[in-house]
């Protein structure tokens, strides 16, 4: 009679509720703005793929915060239209702009005031879900995530 050990193996949760990456650019810059980004849902790994063209002209910089706010709002829709609450979730914010991600995290000053507008955006956008990690990553590790 063979004995058998049951796996006492836990299936570790996610240290953040949703990752955000996201990926801007313009066409000349400035130019035609664009961006991307990619939502993932860590408990299972569902994730949405987004593509943006900008109207109007843009820098690179103004692109990037277009799309990081783009990301974020499309995070807070789904949550409240869940019926939840954001301030419940944690984000994962990873962005190959260090100019956005320093700027957000409040360590670098926006001296430009069309940033400043944007800047602000996206950190009251962020001030709503519960925890949120801002990440600078590899541009490669971006452009991988959003398929550029």
């Amino acid at each position: 009679m063979s004995t058998q050990r049951k796996s006492a193996t836990k299936t570790a949760r996610p240290t953040t509720d949703y990752t955000l990456i996201f990926d801007g650019g313009s066409l000349g810059n400035p130019g035609q703005g664009y961006g991307s980004y990619v939502l993932v849902r860590n408990l299972d790994g569902k994730r949405r793929v987004q593509r943006l063209r900008f109207e109007g002209m843009l820098t690179s910089n103004q692109a990037e915060y277009r799309t990081l706010i783009a990301g974020v709002e499309d995070l807070l829709s789904t949550i409240r239209g869940a019926g939840r609450s954001p301030g419940d979730f944690s984000l994962e914010v990873r962005g190959d702009s260090q100019l956005v991600i320093q700027q957000t995290r409040g360590q670098w000053k926006v001296r430009d005031l069309d940033l400043r507008d944007l800047k602000d955006r996206a950190s009251d956008l962020l001030g709503e879900l519960g925890k949120v990690r801002l990440i600078w990553q590899r541009r490669r590790l971006s452009e991988r995530a959003v398929g550029h």
